[in-house]
């Protein structure tokens, strides 16, 4: 019955006797390290979870001293492939019925999503997004130390998926306002009335059901970085009113004659042609003009391939962590195919089969059989060529794996789910033997 307790809670939990031998192994434990029941009993703790604290500060050692539990403790184990697991843990002593002290006992709880989630809010996820071979975006990334410090409104332009947001959250989270709000509206999913009442917020009596003043996005974004997403969709009549928050610095909340002093730094993003609507009047040239200060344009990932393999690992570590999965990567097949496809989502379609692959993989590697039948079929109709070393998606491929292995030809295979016979053979084609 203890047993079936124990396997019945979603931390993991162990027990230890006075040798520090492992004496119970939960399910949960088993799922976060990897490793099994059969395995782990009889084992010392330190061989099972190779923990940072197993050599100085072990918690559980500290409560068999003291005789006191300790709560949410944090630390990290290694799992057998190596990977680092942030957990936080709780301790307590093992009496038996007379009251004798036997060992101690462990909960363990899998930190990797909690962990992902701040990253995304610091702005840090994005690191694989600009981790990149493109010249495109390399040039970005050039001058985003000096994007990040400036207070000067930006205009991110490119295409729906490219990673607008992603590059807003990274200029606001870089610069002298991290430690301030980042706010997101999008423009184009709000009507005009509503859009106006989330901007600049309303006082009590405003319109009917306004029983209560209501702060706007400008007021919660105060000192921080306000993000206006899809800012070609505003109406002229609010082109207007957000002319006069950039020129003036002040606004007025809905049903107040009282303007709002703000100190908020403003970044918008489109993925339509804003040139071109003032041309025809469909956007206002003084607003373009105010938020036109600084231009970005992100390069569609048609024109960014290179980058796929880095991209590719950062949604595999993302939805290994969301999902509690272990895969470790796609197959060299699943490489090709991607490289083929012609990506008219941009990151976000690399992202969302990726995340699709997830929930039909049950292997250590995605495969073709994983991915969407449009992805198959770009492959079949393709003709590129794939045998020039530059140009070769299949030497991106296996070069992008032993850099990120170090050059460990047996975790390079490992990964690309090949033998290294056949991984010595392809870097032998591509001239990839002399890289390391």
């Amino acid at each position: 019955m203890t047993e079936d307790i124990l396997d019945s809670i979603s931390d993991g939990v162990f027990t230890v006797d006075f040798n520090w031998k492992i004496t119970s192994f939960n399910k949960a434990a088993e799922k976060i390290t990897g490793v099994k029941k059969t395995e782990a009993l009889g084992k010392l703790c330190a061989e099972v979870f190779k923990s940072d604290m197993c050599e100085i500060g072990c918690p559980l050692s500290k409560t068999l001293k003291t005789g006191k539990p300790l709560i949410d403790v944090h630390g990290f184990i290694v799992n057998p492939d190596g990977d680092k697991i942030p957990v936080s843990i709780s301790t307590a002593i093992l009496k038996n019925k007379s009251g004798k002290i036997t060992g101690g006992a462990e909960t363990f709880r899998d930190l990797r999503e909690v962990e992902l989630l701040r990253r995304e809010l610091r702005g840090d996820s994005c690191e694989g997004f600009f981790s990149s071979s493109s010249e495109a975006m390399k040039t970005i990334c050039g001058i985003l130390p000096a994007l990040a410090e400036s207070s000067s409104t930006v205009l991110i332009s490119g295409e729906t998926g490219t990673g607008k947001e992603v590059l807003a959250r990274k200029i606001h989270s870089s610069g002298p306002r991290k430690d301030k709000p980042f706010v997101a509206v999008n423009c184009g999913a709000l009507p005009e009335q509503l859009l106006e009442s989330e901007l600049f917020g309303y006082k009590k009596g405003a319109f009917t059901g306004a029983d209560k003043d209501k702060p706007g996005r400008f007021t919660i974004a105060e000192g921080g970085t306000l993000f206006l997403d899809e800012i070609g969709e505003i109406s002229q009549a609010m082109q207007v009113k957000l002319l006069r928050v950039l020129q003036e610095r002040e606004y007025e909340p809905l049903g107040s004659v009282k303007s709002i002093k703000t100190d908020v730094r403003i970044i918008t993003a489109t993925n339509k042609n804003l040139e071109e609507m003032v041309a025809s009047a469909e956007f206002r040239k003084d607003l373009y003009y105010r938020i036109n200060v600084i231009k970005v344009e992100l390069p569609p990932l048609r024109e960014r391939k290179d980058d796929i393999p880095a991209l590719t690992a950062r949604f595999v570590e993302k939805f290994n962590a969301l999902q509690g999965k272990n895969i470790s990567g796609v197959s060299s097949e699943v490489f090709r195919m991607f490289f083929n496809y012609d990506w008219k989502g941009n990151i976000r379609e690399l992202e969302n089969v990726i995340e699709r692959a997830f929930v039909l993989c049950t292997k250590k590697i995605i495969g073709p059989e994983h991915l969407p039948p449009e992805i198959a079929s770009a492959e079949n109709k393709s003709s590129g060529d794939f045998r020039s070393k530059k140009n070769s998606a299949e030497a991106e491929t296996v070069l992008s794996a032993l850099k990120r292995n170090n050059f460990s030809r047996t975790k390079t295979a490992d990964e690309l789910g090949i033998d290294k016979a056949t991984l010595y053979r392809k870097m032998k084609k591509y001239g990839l033997m002399d890289n390391h």
